[in-house]
């Protein structure tokens, strides 16, 4: 008798313990779908290329692979610029969006409400550029020595040429680089390469590729240097004097109110898609065929600086 009951207890405890596992099932499946139910399409918004239109080449593949990441509905909204995407992802019209990193500061600052969830690469790990001054004069050894030199400065919206040296030597304390008698304007990279080549200056603002590693940031090589050892300059000639802080490539950013199941989603499929699916990824990234990495807020800091420094330069 005593086993009897010693056996139906056991059972007892086995349908006890299958029922409260059905339960917390049940009550889960609501939960891991409420975002899903919330949000009922999701929307994925990209600008346009010049003279595109709104025609985007392999559009169904994309919508397809995005909704089977996600489980879901996706639509695409296609801008004619990155202004009026910015506004679309503050209206919260768009949940996910890409970005050039000025782009991706901008509305970080206009709303502190999208994160960046991933950003491309190169095929040889480069993940951005940075502003570089090459010098041909073993008299320049470092930013301060500019002052009483001839240097070559971009075109007023040059990213490399201009803002960003202004906007990290700022940081360093050289407050009035542009107020330097011996400041030459050039009217493009290729002028400020030749004004180098040529002698007319000692030393000119370029970029260089560089990848982001964990003890800093390393060349990549490329951009100025290269151009100028194609140019006829010795290498043995050329220093870099001067680095900028590295200006990453353009993220795809969500706002950060998404539920993190999707953005967790997000992340999967996007950093495995280049080897898991070739052809969509080169639909989506046809400039940076080295795939996607994950990406944090503070990956583009720099790029919010130099827009900081951009806007409170035009303020009158």
């Amino acid at each position: 008798m005593g086993q009897i009951v010693k056996k139906g207890r056991r059972t007892h405890a086995r349908v006890a313990a299958a029922g409260l596992a059905a339960m917390v099932t049940l009550a889960c499946r609501p939960a891991l779908a409420d975002w899903r139910q919330d949000i009922g399409t999701f929307r994925i918004g990209i600008v346009a290329e010049p003279g595109a239109g709104n025609a985007v080449p392999g559009l169904a593949l994309l919508t397809d692979a995005y909704s089977k990441a996600l489980g879901m509905k996706v639509e695409v909204l296609v801008a004619r610029d990155y202004a009026t995407l910015i506004e679309a992802q503050i209206d919260r019209r768009v949940d996910y969006a890409v970005y050039s990193a000025t782009a991706y500061a901008l509305v970080s600052l206009r709303c502190g409400c999208v994160e960046p969830l991933v950003a491309p690469t190169d095929a040889d790990g480069a993940a951005g550029i940075r502003s570089v001054l090459v010098t041909r004069d073993a008299r320049i050894s470092k930013p301060s020595d500019m002052a009483s030199r001839r240097i070559a400065l971009g075109p007023p919206d040059s990213v490399a040429g201009t803002l960003m040296p202004l906007a990290d030597l700022a940081a360093a304390g050289v407050t009035d680089l542009e107020g330097q008698p011996l400041l030459w304007r050039a009217a493009s990279a290729s002028a400020a390469e030749a004004m180098l080549a040529a002698g007319t200056v000692d030393a000119m603002f370029g970029w260089e590729r560089a990848s982001a590693t964990r003890g800093g940031d390393r060349s990549s090589g490329g951009g100025t240097v290269a151009r100028l050892k194609s140019a006829g300059i010795p290498a043995s000639a050329l220093q870099v004097v001067w680095t900028s802080s590295l200006l990453r490539y353009g993220p795809h950013a969500v706002r950060s109110d998404l539920d993190a199941d999707a953005k967790r989603r997000l992340v999967d499929f996007l950093t495995g898609l280049k080897d898991r699916d070739p052809k969509v990824y080169r639909l989506m990234e046809r400039g940076h065929p080295g795939g996607f990495v994950a990406v944090n807020p503070k990956d583009y800091q720099p790029a919010v600086t130099l827009v900081r420094a951009v806007a409170g330069k035009s303020r009158p």
